[in-house]
């Protein structure tokens, strides 16, 4: 499954992180802490998704899902999100 960190690693490719901050009105910390937590906000993650030309609902799930607590729910839907991805890719 894609993360988040792949998103900001995608978008820092393109700007650097003082430009994001700008750009969605970040505090100036905003993407080293989320580096720091290992994954971004699903607000975060949507912004920065429609920034660089991808699907802002595809992220804020993913988001969603890294910042849950391990359970079997969450399993169920990365299972789900997983199935869903992989059939974009292929149509």
């Amino acid at each position: 499954m894609p993360q988040t960190m792949d998103l900001l690693n995608k978008a820092l490719s393109l700007h650097p992180a003082p430009y994001w901050h700008d750009r969605l009105n970040l505090n100036r910390n905003a993407l080293h802490n989320a580096r720091q937590r290992g994954h971004i906000s699903p607000a975060i993650a949507g912004a920065l998704a429609e920034e660089i030309g991808e699907d802002p609902r595809e992220w804020i799930v993913i988001a969603a899902l890294e910042s849950e607590r391990d359970s079997s729910c969450k399993d169920r839907m990365v299972k789900r999100i997983i199935h869903s991805v992989s059939a974009a890719v292929r149509s």
